[in-house]
């Protein structure tokens, strides 16, 4: 049938929706902002990861990966560790310092260390060490625990292991003798307190430590954690707490062994402009010590180096406005001209970044399991024959319903509502015409939606009603032990499915976890203009699994989870290029029932003791039969022994 012509002559028919595409998946999700190069979306409709194999280079498609784990019996979640991009990262930083160096023609050299506490899993601590000889790159410890992992893996002479935190006289005697073996320890005060006992255990152990100290700067960062620098800062000395270390080290005639200043704004960054404030004021302080007589020749920048989760590149708290070819060249071009205005020598260099490091490196990809449909309703519900009036009074407002009338028909839906809610309250309505009222009130309000979607302005009031509107998609993760950062200071990383991106998604979605709490959810996202309250998915199909991921969790986010609802640490597989090819290697299982159970003081054994006794009360007293005792315990075996997530 042709559709009825208007009076230009022109056919109402709305034109053809464009088709939809992969490329348009990747620009809504914002993969080229965020993804830094290494990942993307092929044309399949796969998000892909970009992986290296010393010249060859290839798009692997994380959808494949998982299904391959899953052919092999890998239950999701998932979390997929890429040593390529850990690699790459290094490489970046590294190189990029190097290139400012030489540029600015510096008269110095960068060493970096990697800061153990951004993640301490076994694996990065490897993979950096041993990737990192190239760069004599080192290791960053802030607690014996640290210290000794540290010591059983970095043996490179060139490469630094930088010593903060508190400091007791085991960390420090432990420090001072692998010194003594020929590595290059730095012991950084970060209390004056801790002078005296580092002097006295040298002279026991016989040997003369390379000392630094920690300056607390008056400059603060900027973002989230610019608390960690200024006079509000927990760790650091003040200037005269520092004037005072280098007079007892004189006195002591120590003070050829204060060789590093080392200072902290924060972690991330967002605004290059407050990291090249505070470099300035580090490097006044590090030269005025050189004049005091101390020999120095190490300047430690700290951390602070962010990463773009949102790919905005801007000084958004999720963000930053610089690269880190600009990072490296502002810090390089700082130090060297104060330095050369106060002719002092150029010092090394050392940079503590953490989450720039291993951000990229790990990405959790779990499965949706449910949907909870927002209580749309595109058809007019049904009118009763006998209605109360203020029943009446909604579908009213559904006949009178226009563009001019929103803000108006809004605020009377959600009036009579309401009266109708306090009707059934004090008996005054049944279920049903309760039922019937909010079914209306949810297709009025379906209606605005779409409505407000063609205005120019939209009213304030109206703004929210779109995050109202919402579906739940259940994910089979915990946000607590995977993805604390979310919950704890609002973090944002991007999330996205990680297959059907040729298709367009049509439902407007927040992201639940499995734990049964109200806080266990993702409602901000990353969005081009702001934060988004929203995230685009597609609809679940029958028998079809749903894989949806979040990048850039390298940093933190496996070490800060806890175990709320007693889910424990997922399955962990490395994914990384093998003559063009993806391999898995470095599988590790996931927390079972009972190695949770045994982290909160319980002992299976005696659970199970428990529970055969229990069953056996149950057989003498005729409840169960001996064969369903001995299947009631297989089960409980079972599920000590199995996944703590939902297993399919």
């Amino acid at each position: 049938m042709t559709p009825p012509a208007t009076a230009t002559g022109k056919s109402s028919k709305r034109p053809a929706e464009k088709a939809w595409s992969p490329d348009k998946s990747a620009d809504l999700y914002g993969v080229d902002s965020w993804g830094h190069g290494f990942f993307g979306v092929n044309k399949a409709g796969h998000v892909t990861v970009n992986l290296t194999d010393e010249d060859t280079t290839a798009e692997v498609s994380l959808h494949e990966v998982v299904e391959g784990l899953r052919d092999r019996g890998t239950h999701l979640p998932v979390l997929l560790r890429f040593r390529d991009l850990l690699h790459s990262r290094i490489t970046e930083l590294n190189e990029s310092f190097r290139k400012a160096i030489k540029d600015v023609k510096y008269r110095g050299e960068y060493r970096g260390v990697y800061p153990i506490k951004v993640n301490q899993q076994r694996q990065v601590i490897e993979e950096i060490s041993e990737f990192g000889k190239k760069y004599h790159y080192g290791l960053e410890a802030g607690s014996k625990p640290e210290l000794i992992a540290a010591l059983a893996h970095m043996h490179d002479p060139e490469a630094y292991i930088i010593c903060n935190g508190y400091k007791d006289e085991e960390f420090i005697d432990l420090a001072l003798t692998t010194q003594k073996m020929g590595l290059k320890i730095m012991l950084v005060l970060e209390m004056p307190s801790e002078l005296g006992l580092i002097l006295e255990r040298s002279r026991k152990i016989g040997v003369l430590p390379n000392l630094g100290v920690r300056i607390r700067l008056s400059t603060k960062g900027s973002g989230h954690w610019q608390e960690s620098a200024g006079d509000k800062s927990v760790f650091g000395l003040s200037a005269n707490q520092i004037i005072d270390v280098v007079d007892q080290l004189k006195d002591a005639g120590y003070l050829g062994c204060l060789k590093m200043l080392h200072y902290h704004q924060g972690s991330q960054i967002p605004n290059i402009a407050a990291i090249r404030e505070g470099c300035t004021e580090a490097v006044r302080v590090y030269c005025d010590l050189v004049k005091e007589g101390a020999p120095m020749g190490v300047l430690d920048i700290g951390g602070g180096m962010a990463v773009d989760y949102d790919g905005s590149h801007t000084n958004f708290a999720s963000s930053c406005n610089y690269s880190i070819a600009e990072y490296c060249t502002d810090i390089v071009e700082t130090v060297s001209q104060v330095c050369d205005k106060a002719g002092i020598a150029h010092p090394n260099l050392i940079s503590e970044s953490g989450r720039a490091i291993v951000a990229y490196y790990s990405v959790l990809v779990f499965n949706i399991l449910d949907v909870t449909s927002a209580q749309t309703s595109e058809a007019a519900p049904a009118i009763p024959e006998k209605a109360p009036q203020n029943l009446i009074n909604i579908i009213d407002i559904n006949k009178t319903l226009s563009t001019k009338n929103l803000q108006e028909s809004y605020n009377d839906a959600l009036y009579y509502r309401d009266q109708l809610r306090a009707q059934f309250f004090y008996g005054a309505a049944t279920l049903r015409e309760r039922g019937l009222g909010e079914a209306w009130f949810w297709h009025i309000l379906t209606r605005i939606s779409k409505l407000i979607a063609d205005l120019d302005e939209i009213p304030e009031d109206l703004r929210e009603l779109s995050s109202t509107l919402v579906d739940y998609y259940y994910g089979n993760f915990s946000l607590f032990q995977s993805l604390p950062d979310s919950w704890a200071i609002d973090q944002l990383f991007p999330v996205m499915p990680i297959h059907r991106l040729d298709e367009r998604p049509r439902h407007r979605a927040v992201l639940a976890d499995i734990t049964c709490d109200c806080d266990g959810k993702i409602d901000r996202f990353i969005d081009k203009e702001d934060v988004a309250k929203i995230l685009p998915l597609h609809d679940l199909k029958p028998d079809e699994p749903y894989y949806v991921a979040i990048f850039l969790v390298g940093a933190y986010q496996e070490t800060l989870g806890d175990l709320h609802n007693l889910l424990g640490d997922t399955n962990v597989v490395g994914v990384h290029l093998e003559n063009g090819k993806p391999v898995y290697t470095h599988e590790v299982e996931g927390d079972t029932v009972a190695d949770v159970l045994s982290y909160v003081e319980y002992d299976p054994k005696e659970l199970i003791s428990r529970f055969r006794n229990f069953a056996e009360k149950a057989v003498s007293e005729g409840r169960i039969s001996p064969k369903e005792r001995r299947e009631i315990l297989d089960r409980y075996r079972e599920g000590l022994n199995g996944y703590t997530y939902f297993e399919s």
